[in-house]
């Protein structure tokens, strides 16, 4: 399963039945999980854990040192969960010592190619980076999340569960979750409510959702009054009390 040209370091922890293709380079404390497959010419170094299932295509640059200049050689990690594909030419780089110590990636993700995954960041579930989609480091990216191609995410951004953000956005502030943005600069335009009908949510919700998206991010007045008139909404959706909390603690202010 592994190539004759594959260089492998004998330190690496590899299942039994991963596939690794010509030419490609598995670095030292490297660990990659049962059912992955990896292409030729594809540059895997560590500390790593690579998860199950994974599908990782040729030319892509996994685990290796941050593009951080204060980076002096630290044990840092990159964990990637199970299930995710990973295109040509994606980089997703370790952690940093000055940050948490790891990117953190979860499962079922789609990375398009020339994708980027900076320092310190975590993507969670199920979300889609279009072609060329970059976070810069301690970007934090909820569920569900889709990235149009070319779209730029500055550092220490949050972007919350279900938001979509349109082809080449320039994301400088925090996206709340299910809501779209767009633009260069991002600015929020509305909740995703085509997104959000796909999956099933119920128009009520969506309603909900709207309303709340309009009370914090379009109303004038006080904001503590407007987040108290939400209330009966977060006690009746816990998915609107998610967007409220989310504007509520945002660090970095909202792209609206």
């Amino acid at each position: 399963m592994i190539h004759a040209t594959a260089i492998v370091d004998d330190s690496a922890r590899i299942s039994d039945d991963v596939e690794i293709g010509a030419y490609s380079v598995i670095g030292a404390e490297v660990e990659i999980g049962t059912g992955t497959v990896i292409g030729p010419h594809v540059v895997i170094m560590g500390p790593s854990k690579i998860g199950r299932d994974n599908r990782i295509f040729q030319f892509s640059s996994i685990g290796d040192a941050p593009q951080d200049k204060k980076y002096q050689g630290e044990t840092t990690w990159l964990v990637i969960g199970d299930r995710n594909v990973i295109r040509e030419y994606v980089t997703l780089n370790r952690g940093t010592k000055e940050g948490s110590g790891k990117t953190v990636i979860g499962s079922d993700n789609l990375f398009m190619a020339y994708s980027h995954v900076a320092h310190d960041c975590v993507v969670g579930n199920h979300s889609i980076f279009a072609n060329a989609a970059s976070l810069s480091g301690h970007v934090e990216v909820g569920d569900y999340v889709i990235l149009g191609g070319f779209t730029s995410v500055h550092q220490f951004i949050q972007i919350g569960i279900r938001a979509f953000c349109g082809l080449g956005s320039v994301v400088t502030q925090d996206i709340p979750p299910y809501s779209t943005a767009a633009g260069n600069r991002a600015r929020v335009i509305g909740i995703n409510k085509e997104g959000l009908k796909r999956n099933g949510f119920s128009p009520e919700l969506i309603r909900a959702l709207h309303k709340s998206f309009r009370e914090l991010l379009k109303a004038k007045g006080s904001k503590q009054n407007r987040f108290e008139s939400l209330e009966p909404l977060c006690k009746k959706f816990p998915e609107v009390e998610a967007f409220v909390n989310f504007v509520r603690n945002s660090k970095r202010g909202i792209a609206s």
